[in-house]
């Protein structure tokens, strides 16, 4: 981003020790790139830039200017370079394309009827066999008093629920004491291209080409899966719609009539097996974190779900939406951590921010998630853990668009529902079938690859 995008970059705050050539490359923390932005806008303030190598970053937190970032009449998505470093494994996928790319609209508009009302009823028997196979698992490990990983196991769980309901394949992962190689290769991929966002600048393109020689063998088994997924429906001769491989493989974008071509469906593929479960883990794990810290909110969310679902068995999809305040609990962690932590906004068109800050075309900007999530409009001790923080009153109360865990604009997570049916889903199951038992020793720690999720995260259980 060059200066001239910015013409009164001057005004805004940048990090102190500013280093002739390099900028501000003393603020960057290369194993938590977001934790590190978001300890500087507390010391700088709601906007603030860094310059590295030439080039001007802008990063915002405060309401707002955030509020008014989300005008899509005058900002559109833009693709930062950690989701360029990404367009190697998913190509021009629903979440690394740009927007001028007119694969973006197709697969929209064709995935759409894979997220409605009557889709998600298709799926709910399929997320609940997926929470059984967990719960299998946990039994074992609740009558033997060991301790559960629930971060491998929140990555397990929701990689099949995605694979069953989306694409009718399962990896077999609760057969597993490891992760599925499917999983190891994923991570190797995502770090790579995290090693090409943080050492380009420094030492070059030799970094670079080494980093993408390492996620070769990754990335090759990561779409021989895809690609066998893809042979096996295709094989079978079914021409059904009832999944989104069936929508991809066996629909067309109505407005034009148009189909997704095979490297397309390759690639959205692998963007919502990585995508789709990585989101979906982090939040259930950090959810548990924090009933497991907060006895009062576990308590008062196992109530509600012994209360409203009724009956030993698994809740019908109806009775899912009812249990409000495990909603909440999960709202709330996703505003404290959100999985999907920033959101990079540019300019269609030269405009002020906020009245004060003069943008050109093209401009952009990085909204950083978790201190948006503690701005003052969230009340007294924004960084406290409080579910209540969701009910009705206290939201219609404060600003819109200052809560954005999935986007925003057309370019938001397209699948919002199918990610907080599982997770209110499952986290319920957990909730009426046992007690989680903290290791008071533990201190969270956050790691970032394509998303945050606790690191080293354990429960001990008992069946109640």
């Amino acid at each position: 981003m060059a200066t001239a995008l910015w013409p009164e970059i001057a005004r805004i705050p940048h990090p102190r020790r500013r280093l002739p050539l390099v900028g501000d490359v003393l603020s960057v923390s290369p194993a938590t790139p977001l934790q590190g932005s978001v300890a500087l806008a507390r010391e700088l303030g709601p906007i603030y830039h860094r310059r590295l190598f030439g080039h001007e970053l802008v990063f915002v937190s405060g309401a707002e200017l955030a509020v008014d970032l989300m005008d899509e009449s005058r900002f559109a998505k833009h693709v930062v370079m950690a989701v360029r470093n990404l367009r190697s494994v998913a190509g021009d996928a629903l979440f690394t394309a740009y927007g001028h790319e007119p694969n973006w609209r197709r697969a929209h508009d064709i995935l759409a009827p894979g997220f409605t009302r009557e889709a998600m009823r298709r799926y709910h028997p399929v997320m609940v066999a997926q929470a059984e196979r967990l719960t299998d698992v946990w039994d074992r490990h609740a009558a033997a008093g060991t301790a559960v990983d629930v971060t491998g196991d929140m990555t397990k769980l929701t990689l099949e629920t995605i694979a069953r309901a989306g694409f009718g394949h399962d990896f077999g992962s609760f057969e597993r004491e490891e992760p599925h190689p499917f999983v190891t290769a994923m991570i190797a991929t995502l770090r790579s291209a995290q090693a090409r966002r943080v050492a380009l600048p420094l030492v070059g393109r030799a970094v670079a080409r080494a980093a993408e020689r390492r996620a070769a063998a990754p990335l090759a088994y990561l779409r021989g899966v895809v690609d066998a997924v893809v042979a096996e429906r295709t094989s079978s001769g079914d021409t059904g719609t009832d999944d989104l491989l069936g929508l991809m493989l066996n629909s067309a974008q109505p407005s034009t009539g148009e189909r997704l071509d095979p490297a397309n469906i390759r690639n959205q593929i692998l963007t919502f097996l990585v995508a789709g479960h990585e989101t979906t883990s982090g939040a259930l794990s950090f959810a548990l974190h924090h009933l497991a810290r907060h006895p009062a909110a576990l308590a008062r969310a196992r109530e509600e779900v012994d209360r409203v679902w009724e009956g030993p068995g698994a809740p019908a999809y109806e009775q899912v939406g009812k249990a409000r305040y495990v909603r909440r609990v999960l709202d709330e962690s996703l505003r404290l951590w959100p999985t999907a932590p920033a959101i990079a906004r540019a300019a269609r068109h030269d405009t002020v921010l906020a009245g004060r800050h003069p943008m050109r075309a093209g401009a952009w900007a990085l909204v950083l998630l978790p201190a948006l999530h503690r701005d003052p409009v969230w009340g007294p001790e924004p960084d406290a853990f409080d579910p209540d923080r969701f009910l009705p009153e206290r939201v219609r109360a404060r600003p819109a668009h200052v809560y954005k865990p999935f986007g925003t604009g057309e370019r938001a997570c397209i699948g919002r529902q199918f990610a907080l049916h599982e997770a209110t889903l499952v986290l319920g199951l957990l909730l009426r079938r046992y007690r989680l038992h903290d290791d008071p020793g533990y201190h969270l720690r956050v790691s970032e690859r394509l998303t945050l999720m606790p690191e080293g995260f354990a429960l001990t259980l008992s069946r109640r």
